[in-house]
Order: structure tokens, then C-alpha cells, then sequence
């Protein structure tokens, strides 16, 4: 059965990567890097600040980026224990993707996926009382994992469980953020 999974998880993979088309790689390049996305998280903190006044700000601000560093931790050491090959390092796809990057770092899970759903997840739990807009921000997340299949690093399986993983942190940490930044309201009343 394990055996099955992971022959459709290559299937997949090798499906989705094939169909990209070679005009459209700088966007998706470019869609890749975290780096790309630095207008978006300047948004979010400035979303942040504007409905949450004060110390709440601070408190809601801090358990997002609290977030995002658990997220990161925990996907870096879950890496590492499990040591799964990137598909751009397995030589029997050297001709059968598109490979566009080489990380040589592990694949299980995608830290692209953890980190961009735990972000966006958080944002959406934190803000969706104020504005109904906030939910168009999972386009980010979507766009930043397709692309790794794309630039051929990450299988679907990588990013599904990653996926999985940020958005159960950001739960987590948003029940948090609640309890403190109810607190902070208390002591203020």
C-alpha cells in the first residue's frame, strides 16, 4: 500500500512539473523566493497594526512571527529526520522533469507549504472578524507551493502534509494569541 502512494506521489509529480511551459519559468522562478513576497508581509503587519490598537498589535504581531518560527523549526527537524531526496536529486527523473532549481537540502515536508499556510492561516484567523478580503490571501500560499513542483523540488505529497502542518500551528498559535490578547483587553478595562 506505502509502495502504491508513493509511485502515484512520483506519478503526480512528474505529471504536474511536465506541463509547465518554458515562457512562463521566470514568473515562477520568481514566485519561488521568499524574498518575492516581502510586499505581501508588509501588508499583513500593517493589516495587523491597523485593526489591533496598542499592546493587542504587539501581541498579535508577535504570536505571528512566533508562528512562523515554530513552523520553521519543526519543519527543519522533521527534514532532517526523515531524509527524503528532492525529486531534482533522484537520477532516474533527470529525464523526465523540468528542473529549475537544485537545492540539495531534504524535501518531507515543504517548509514553502508550512510556512506560507501557517502564515496566511494565522492572518485569516486573526483578521476575518474585521475584513472578508483577508481569505484572498491564501492565493499566496497556493502560488508559493505549485511553484515548487514546478521548479521540480517538492513532490505533492511534500506539500499537502506541509500544508497540513502550518495550518495546525497556526491554529494553535491563534488560540494563543486569543487567550493573551483577551488578557491585555482585561487588564486595560
Amino acid at each position: 500500500m506505502l509502495e502504491t502512494l508513493k509511485q502515484w506521489d512520483r506519478d503526480l509529480f512528474v505529471y504536474l512539473n511536465s506541463i509547465g511551459i518554458e515562457r512562463f519559468d521566470g514568473f515562477w522562478i520568481y514566485a519561488t523566493k521568499i524574498e518575492s513576497w516581502t510586499p505581501l508581509f508588509i501588508f499583513f503587519i500593517l493589516l495587523i497594526f491597523y485593526y489591533y490598537k496598542g499592546k493587542k498589535g504587539v501581541v498579535v504581531f508577535l504570536m505571528g512571527l512566533l508562528t512562523f518560527v515554530i513552523t520553521f523549526l519543526f519543519t527543519s527537524i522533521v527534514k532532517d529526520y526523515v531524509a527524503r531526496l528532492r525529486p531534482n536529486n533522484v537520477e532516474a527523473f533527470a529525464e523526465l522533469i523540468r528542473i529549475l532549481q537544485k537545492p540539495t537540502s531534504y524535501s518531507f515536508f515543504s517548509g514553502h507549504a508550512s510556512s506560507s499556510f501557517s502564515i496566511t492561516t494565522f492572518m485569516v484567523l486573526v483578521l476575518r472578524k474585521f475584513t472578508k478580503w483577508i481569505y484572498l490571501a491564501y492565493l499566496w500560499p497556493l502560488i508559493f507551493v505549485m511553484s515548487r513542483i514546478y521548479v521540480g523540488v517538492h513532490y505533492p505529497s511534500d506539500i499537502l502534509v506541509g500544508a497540513l502542518v502550518g495550518t495546525v500551528f497556526a491554529f494553535i498559535f491563534y488560540f494563543l494569541c486569543k487567550k493573551i490578547t483577551n488578557r491585555v483587553e482585561a487588564k486595560n478595562d
